[in-house]
């Protein structure tokens, strides 16, 4: 299958999004209010400090409970229980994050003269063409030969006419 099949097969594939405008929006949802806030504080230093502290003192509870089963089976609860809520955190930030560079990523093709704009969207394919695509951009890579690493000098060079030291 060539890049052309793979453009005209993309917008077949392409599908409007059905979500509601306050999705994306300033306001957005409770959940994803307390999303951000949680992210932003729990990707913190402060809060990796406070969990080394629960850890610390968690241990030096240990001889006091005297390594009991209970005394276990806090830790490992509170563990458990905090990885299960972080995963809808992670996993919310991820999609938001993901989006926003696929848009941005969008508009850098749209307004490059000479882009395939056929390529917006490519995460709409599946796993099997996107292996196929990736053959046919390695095939390319193969055919084009040493032009990478030329432009790669022409670069150094540039930045080097500029000023910039990469010694």
């Amino acid at each position: 299958m060539t890049l052309r099949e793979f453009g005209q097969r993309i917008h077949v594939l392409r599908a409007p999004v059905s979500e509601p405008a306050t999705a994306h929006a300033g306001g957005g949802g409770l959940f994803r209010r307390f999303a951000l806030v949680a992210s932003e504080w729990l990707g913190s230093p402060w809060a990796f400090v406070a969990a080394v502290a629960v850890v610390i003192v968690w241990a030096a509870l240990g001889p006091v409970f005297r390594f009991s089963s209970n005394w276990q089976l806090v830790i490992n609860t509170g563990t458990t229980i905090v990885t299960f809520l972080m995963v809808f955190l992670v996993q919310n930030t991820q999609n938001r994050d993901t989006l926003a560079m696929n848009l941005k990523l969008d508009e850098l093709l749209r307004g490059t003269q000479g882009a395939r704009t056929t390529l917006v969207h490519l995460e709409d394919l599946s796993d099997e063409d996107l292996h196929r695509l990736r053959g046919e951009f390695q095939k390319l890579s193969e055919e084009a030969g040493d032009v990478f690493e030329s432009a790669t000098d022409d670069v150094e060079h540039e930045l080097k006419d500029r000023g910039h030291d990469f010694g």
